[in-house]
């Protein structure tokens, strides 16, 4: 198998002729150390940590920065000074809890982002294709507007959908414009699919943003006959953490400017291919570096990948949330053939307000639920998908209690 876009990129950015597991590590903890040395010298959160480590084994010794410390004082972890920021995202999503969080990007950060999601991209996207962008587009530093330089910079054809848009305004503008590509959350693909009224256009699909549930990615490999390409990322990594190859077993790491770690509940080191909570080390980011983040996260590193990239790999993400998991529910209610779209609620009872094709479904869509939630009780509400319907997920699917 070729060599991946992900290696290439990274020996393009960091001046390598070629990557290896050694340099890439060498390369790691050189860069690990600078930005030790770069946070010992501002003082602040990270003051008492070590200006310099030995080993990348010895980074395990360090405290754990957290999502509540990060939203307790955003400002603490900022290392550039206010004019050098050109973007700063702030809010809460559907796993935070506590106060909002803010990370910063200097423009530098804001170009590997670029460059990262243009090596993604590229294996799937080829020059003069057009592609969808089904996520918001905010200014010249926001996803969406990053996606589609990324997407330009490749020669394809960036077809900005933005994230909101009913069923109708979508399928005039894939109508219009037959992208052969999309780039966006996996339940709207699918709910688009099916409300589309024909065959899409779309043949190859990245998705991000949200979890891919074993179902959803089923259904939709099926839809647009070709595999998925699953994308990781967190505001904290940059926006871009991990990207699939054409082998299409997990995702590979940007470590060049991320250090992974897998963490059980105790915060121990736990070996490849064990499940624990993902903890991230931000070696490449220039304004707001963080030091072992817990992301809560939940996946394994995997083994070398088939394709031979150098770059570890981590598995499919999922989200530990309790008694219901968005997930699961999806996995398994999107098996239903003519599910749009849904809405869950738990107030002690777990309602399912459904949108079908045909408003038909209803008992299917209620003996899948109670399968996913024994014990439970659970009610079905369906009614037909109307094509001035827009998703009932503004972003990030979760269970509303």
């Amino acid at each position: 198998m070729k060599k991946t876009r992900l290696d290439r990129w990274i020996c393009e950015t960091e001046s390598l002729p070629a990557l290896t597991r050694e340099g890439l590590d060498a390369l790691q903890l050189r860069r690990l150390n600078e930005t030790l040395s770069r946070l010992k010298g501002r003082g602040g959160i990270y003051a008492g940590y070590p200006e310099r480590l030995d080993s990348l084994k010895q980074l395990e010794k360090l405290p754990f920065t957290t999502p509540a410390m990060l939203g307790e004082h955003p400002g603490a972890y900022l290392l550039t000074s206010q004019s050098e920021v050109s973007r700063v995202i702030s809010g809460a999503t559907s796993g935070t809890t506590g106060k909002a969080k803010r990370v910063f990007y200097t423009e530098r950060d804001t170009e590997h982002t670029i460059g990262f999601f243009a090596a993604g991209i590229g294996e799937m996207l080829s020059p003069g294709e057009k592609c969808l962008i089904a996520f918001p587009f905010t200014g010249p530093f926001g996803l969406g507007d990053l996606i589609a330089k990324a997407v330009e910079r490749l020669g394809g054809i960036p077809i900005r959908a933005g994230f909101g848009q009913s069923w109708a305004e979508l399928s005039a503008l894939v109508e219009a414009t037959q992208p052969e590509t999309y780039i966006g959350f996996p339940v709207l693909l699918l709910g688009l699919n099916r409300m589309y009224g024909g065959a899409l256009p779309i043949r190859r699909a990245l998705v991000s943003g949200d979890a891919c549930p074993k179902g959803v990615m089923d259904a939709l490999e099926r839809a647009l006959g070709s595999k998925l390409y699953p994308h990781y990322g967190s505001r904290e990594c940059g926006l871009g953490g991990a990207v699939t190859c054409p082998a299409f077993e997990g995702m590979h790491l940007r470590e060049n400017h991320i250090l992974p770690e897998i963490v059980d509940e105790d915060g121990r080191v736990l070996p490849e291919g064990e499940y624990g909570e993902l903890v991230i080390t931000t070696i490449g980011m220039e304004a707001m570096p963080l030091i072992r983040y817990r992301t809560g996260d939940f996946t394994r590193i995997l083994p070398p990948c088939p394709c031979g990239g150098v770059t570890r790999r981590i598995d499919t993400v999922s989200r530990r949330e309790g008694e219901f998991s968005m997930e699961r529910l999806d996995s398994a209610l999107f098996s239903v053939e003519t599910l749009v779209d849904y809405r869950a609620v738990f107030d002690g009872t777990l309602h399912i307000d459904a949108r079908t094709v045909d408003g038909q479904g209803r008992e299917r869509l209620t003996q899948t639920a109670r399968h996913c939630c024994p014990g439970r009780e659970v009610t079905v509400r369906v009614s037909p998908a109307l094509v001035e319907d827009r998703p009932m997920y503004q972003g990030k699917r979760y269970v509303i209690t």
